[in-house]
């Protein structure tokens, strides 16, 4: 699949475009990472997600690192190509982009991307494109690259909305003074769910780690923001959480360090006591809601 490039005579537009247009369309239906590696400026990389809200209050640093990035890519890219499409899948990834506005200042530039279209699956359902994606670019050595982006925001009608909060603490939600970190009650909007299995402090060669409480509670959060990370979603977009101690006289401990891990408003939370495999002292297990 070949789109004329609409800047033929303007050499920095024309490099550009097929960077984030035909390169970066073949790599992705391709699901292959190597095509578009050497567009990139790995040093300092940051990708913004602004998760189709108009109000940068709602927006998050969710690709601190061109490897979040990629592997995000890459899980998008899977399982697109596992998809079964009814119509050309590339041809409507190219019917739905629009790069018609670089702005290029010697060895910068700020592109502006927009996705308006549909694609077509065998099952009948049409998957949406429709954000627009501000692109970093720098050239380096005489090519243009990729520095950063803000992606996902708003595009067309709905960039005039600013959408509620995926999740938010309703209005008059109270509770009791000596109430620890966590929220009353959630509203959730909700649009996909994320769901992890009990997380505890073992490591991939199924060994335990850490002696202690806080040891344990710090590996298994870390072990619950991997799981959730598999699927596109942080701790920031938790609502539920369920924690389970071999003994609750290590729970004020234990929240010492919970509470480092999440932002207002917390998910809301149950606790129990309960036995647990081996020598593990703490199981954690999450609900997620993904925009």
């Amino acid at each position: 699949m070949k789109y004329n490039n609409p800047f033929p005579n303007d050499a920095d537009r024309r490099s550009i475009w097929e960077m984030l247009v035909s390169r970066d369309i073949s790599a992705f239906i391709q699901a292959d990472w190597s095509l578009v590696a050497d567009d990139f400026i790995h040093d300092g990389f940051i990708g913004i997600d602004a998760g189709q809200h108009s109000n940068p209050d709602f927006w998050n640093l969710k690709f601190p690192t061109l490897d979040d990035y990629r592997n995000e890519w890459m899980r998008q890219a899977q399982e697109f190509k596992a998809t079964s499409w009814k119509e050309d899948p590339e041809e409507a990834i190219y019917r739905a982009t629009r790069l018609n506005t670089i702005e290029v200042f010697g060895d910068t530039a700020l592109a502006h991307k927009k996705f308006d279209g549909t694609i077509l699956s065998s099952s009948g359902d049409r998957m949406v494109l429709r954000w627009q994606t501000l692109y970093n670019c720098r050239k380096v050595d005489g090519a243009w690259k990729i520095a950063g982006f803000t992606g996902y925001m708003p595009y067309g009608t709905e960039a005039i909305h600013t959408p509620a909060p995926l999740i938010q603490i309703p209005a008059g939600a109270a509770q009791h003074v000596t109430a620890g970190p966590y929220s009353p009650v959630l509203e959730i909007q909700a649009a996909k769910l994320v769901v992890i299995s009990g997380q505890a402090a073992i490591d991939p060669q199924g060994n335990i780690v850490g002696d202690t409480i806080e040891e344990q509670a710090h590996f298994t959060l870390k072990n619950c923001q991997q799981q959730l990370s598999t699927a596109g979603v942080s701790l920031d977009q938790v609502f539920k959480v369920n924690v389970y101690l071999s003994d609750l006289e290590l729970w004020p401990r234990f929240n010492a360090v919970y509470q480092e891990y999440f932002q207002d408003p917390k998910p809301v939370r149950a606790a129990v006591g309960s036995k647990l495999l081996m020598t593990l002292l703490v199981e954690i297990e999450m609900w997620a809601v993904k925009s």
